[in-house]
């Protein structure tokens, strides 16, 4: 790993079910953008997941600088807040942000803190250490204004998990005490287990591309039909072959959606959908199609 040089960080794979486990650590899931930080006592480099370099976007962790002695690197979450929970929406608010006049008054208005989970440089490569061991270089490391360190605990996931739903945050993410770290590799060592909600939907149409189709989400609202969301779908799938089958509707059945490249049909089937949150515009993130269902 080579300091100042954009990587991508390492993944997570994905389970439903909360667990316990003597071999693991277990952190609260902070939702925001995943970033890592090259950061030395007088510059910083901050890049997202997918290399975007956000150094601009975010100039308050330029103060993190005073907090690191020599070269580091630490992978987290860029995260805002609202009525003191992390809050995407907020978040996004500042992430779209280009003009720096903006972003200065933004700054004051919605402060965002980065969470450390992870020390992958401290002068050298960490990333063939154990992350107990890396825990323990990050842990060495002060906090400030912009920099929090997420807090881990050993072996009780289920009842992190039982706390994170209450709380209604994102979910947990559960470690091997000795994982390494594997940049661009989705191991089994790292494991997410997210607090979806589950509701039904209208399914009021579908889109088919080259790639990929998608079925069009609503529900009612005082006698209407109004869109949340889309969410893909196999193609081989039971419930995408029954829409297919499904009579062409000429109009749109949504009170707030009409686009030409939409197919609309009746609305009467549903389906259910796990979800993390809505939007302001009560639009659905992260939506899952869970199985069919008539």
């Amino acid at each position: 790993m080579e300091y100042g040089t954009y990587f991508k960080p390492m993944l997570l794979k994905e389970t439903d079910n909360p667990f316990d486990d003597r071999e693991f650590i277990y952190e609260i899931k902070f939702d925001g953008i995943r970033a890592t930080l090259h950061v030395d006592p007088k510059d910083i480099k901050v890049f997202s997941r997918n290399g975007t370099n956000l150094t601009d976007t975010f100039p308050e962790l330029k103060s993190i600088c005073k907090l690191v002695k020599r070269k580091t690197i630490l992978d987290g979450e860029i995260v805002a807040f609202k009525d003191g929970l992390p809050d995407f929406s907020t978040l996004q608010r500042r992430n779209l942000l280009k003009n720096k006049i903006h972003i200065t008054r933004l700054t004051e208005e919605i402060p965002i803190l980065f969470v450390a989970f992870d020390c992958l440089y401290d002068g050298r490569d960490l990333t063939k250490m154990p992350l107990f061991k890396r825990k323990e270089i990050l842990d060495s490391i002060e906090e400030n204004a912009s920099l929090a360190k997420v807090s881990y605990i050993f072996t009780n996931g289920k009842k992190l998990f039982e706390k994170a739903k209450k709380k209604n945050l994102e979910g947990i993410v559960a470690k091997r005490r000795d994982s390494l770290y594997y940049p661009n590799t989705r191991s089994s060592d790292w494991i997410k287990i997210k607090n979806f909600t589950v509701e039904n939907f209208i399914i009021g149409g579908y889109i088919d591309n080259k790639a990929k189709s998608s079925l069009i989400l609503g529900e009612y609202r005082m006698d209407k039909l109004y869109f949340v969301g889309k969410v893909s779908i196999e193609r081989r799938s039971e419930l995408y072959q029954k829409i297919k089958r499904e009579k062409k509707k000429k109009t749109s059945p949504f009170a707030d959606r009409d686009d030409k490249n939409d197919v609309y049909i009746k609305p009467k089937i549903k389906c259910p959908i796990s979800y993390i949150e809505r939007t302001e515009s009560n639009h659905l993130r992260q939506p899952v199609l869970k199985e069919k269902r008539n």
